[in-house]
């Protein structure tokens, strides 16, 4: 990857366009298990617990590097939380475009340029995959693994790899955020 991404920025540099041109590498998930891979083998998923199709940090969680000379400044760096659903409005709000109507995402431009302040932020983050769910509020994650089975309480800012389920410390948290999960199911259904 590293040797072909090289040759675009050299063909970027050589058409003299990559002051005009946005590089951005992603993953829409995290590492996976699946066709005889073993994703502990390389640690692929660090101190994250989960992999592909896991509603922990380790299944949902990746990097996601830009380069743009002259908009976007080399090393900088970024925890805001965004989502791949965010990706259309930020195409849109750098294209100059209006995006769709009723998107649940929001453009992360203002990230990318160095404008933090200027920066919207969801107010939760809601995954679904299966009869697992999770939501994330600031700091705060739920995890539900099956539908019967309670919601699991993490604290993302001292416990990024989902070890120390504090749910029962935090019964109002649970709460809150069960409310807010139950309202994101009923957006999904027409």
């Amino acid at each position: 990857m590293d040797k072909d991404v090289g040759k675009i920025i050299q063909l970027l540099k050589e058409l003299n366009i990559q002051n005009e041109t946005m590089v951005f590498f992603t993953s829409d998930n995290g590492p996976h298990s699946e066709g005889g891979h073993k994703h502990e083998t390389f640690n692929a998923n660090g101190p994250l617990r989960g992999y592909k199709r896991d509603l922990y940090e380790g299944g949902i969680r990746v990097p996601g590097i830009a380069y743009w000379p002259d908009k976007i400044s080399p090393g900088t760096e970024s925890d805001q939380p965004l989502a791949f659903w965010d990706w259309l409005p930020t195409a849109c709000d750098l294209a100059g475009i209006i995006p769709p109507a009723e998107l649940d995402g929001l453009s992360f431009a203002p990230t990318l340029l160095g404008k933090s302040d200027q920066q919207q932020i969801h107010p939760y983050l809601f995954w679904k995959y299966g009869n697992k769910t999770a939501i994330r509020k600031k700091e705060w994650k739920a995890v539900r693994n099956a539908k019967n089975n309670g919601l699991e309480l993490y604290n993302l800012n001292t416990d990024i790899g989902e070890t120390n389920n504090l749910s029962a410390k935090y019964p109002e948290k649970i709460r809150e955020l069960e409310k807010l999960m139950e309202e994101a199911v009923k957006l999904l259904r027409p």
